[in-house]
């Protein structure tokens, strides 16, 4: 089997990450409409990447945000994105490359893409469109429950994540 001089992987990962890119320009533009809501996740000791201390501690390796009703200054440029969130009342500015990024879905679509570039982080697999289950997204409770949930927090994408 010959070798991948064209490194398609690499260049299959970095077209997907300007979906990234284009859902968070799109969110910084116009807000997240109806029920939309990212969980975004990303390696914390990557380079780029700028986080509070005691959220570098709690999570050394990996770290999912949650962008629904509180997020301010959310920034995008071409090498990645920082935005303002609420960590136990505190709002707290994160700064992260694309590069970092090992996850991004928005369950309500359901859409999600999975990344493996770079170094992966614990229990990172190959990209792939990550399947959510049917109850997250059909389930009106669990609808209700996050609609009234208006707090950031972090969450992990285990179960979006292929087995």
């Amino acid at each position: 089997m010959g070798t991948d001089s064209f490194d398609y992987h690499r260049m299959m990962e970095d077209a997907l990450r300007g979906v990234v890119r284009e859902a968070l320009i799109r969110a910084k533009e116009r807000g997240l409409p109806g029920n939309h809501h990212f969980y975004i996740s990303f390696r914390t000791a990557a380079p780029g990447v700028s986080i509070p201390e005691y959220l570098a501690t709690r999570y050394p390796d990996e770290m999912t945000i949650v962008m629904q009703h509180q997020f301010w200054g959310l920034e995008v440029e071409d090498a990645g994105f920082a935005v303002t969130l609420s960590f136990n009342k505190m709002q707290e500015r994160l700064r992260i490359p694309y590069a970092a990024v090992t996850a991004f879905a928005d369950p309500s679509v359901p859409f999600g893409l999975q990344f493996r570039g770079g170094e992966p982080a614990k229990d990172t697999v190959p990209p792939a469109h990550l399947p959510v289950p049917a109850q997250r997204a059909e389930d009106p409770a669990a609808q209700t429950a996050a609609a009234d949930k208006k707090t950031g927090e972090v969450v992990t994408l285990d179960a979006f994540r292929k087995k």
